[in-house]
């Protein structure tokens, strides 16, 4: 099976998740550059429960659109899970979504560092009113292919059973 056709059921089976629940999803991505959001609007019948994407690629944009706090960016970096949580509950306050998905990371192929090489990402989830779920992955490949293992990782993240 193709990675695209991958992609495209990944988003399908979230799609079904959410709307048999009637809830909405946001997304906050950084190193995918708006690729989670582009995967689900290709989905038709998306909008029953795709509320909005915030492609947030700058740490400014992460600041001024999703309330990230520029200490955390300091103290953690971008990459890291702190400012995933931040850019989920962003996602969520700014949003009339139930769930978020939030991805942030390193796809190079510069960029990377010892403590953070490339093929370094946080992905999370949160429901509205509960706590964030973020976890660190190490993706090997070249950049599409980085950015395409976290697409894929995140539009799976959500426990749909």
């Amino acid at each position: 099976m193709n990675s695209n056709l991958n992609l495209y059921l990944a988003a399908e089976n979230l799609g079904s998740f959410l709307n048999a629940r009637h809830a909405q999803l946001v997304t906050a991505e950084s190193c995918t550059g708006g690729w989670l959001a582009q995967c689900i609007t290709d989905i038709a019948g998306s909008s029953a429960w795709f509320d909005r994407g915030f492609i947030t690629y700058s740490n400014a944009s992460k600041v001024e659109m999703l309330n990230v706090q520029n200490n955390a960016i300091e103290e953690f970096g971008a990459v890291s899970s702190e400012v995933a949580t931040q850019m989920l509950q962003g996602a969520l306050q700014n949003s009339l979504a139930d769930y978020a998905l939030a991805i942030t990371g390193v796809a190079g192929p510069t960029g990377g560092t010892a403590q953070k090489p490339v093929g370094t990402v946080y992905i999370g989830w949160q429901k509205r009113a509960e706590s964030a779920i973020v976890t660190l992955e190490h993706f090997s490949g070249n950049r599409q292919e980085i950015r395409r293992q976290a697409v894929y990782k995140a539009l799976n993240l959500i426990p749909t059973e």
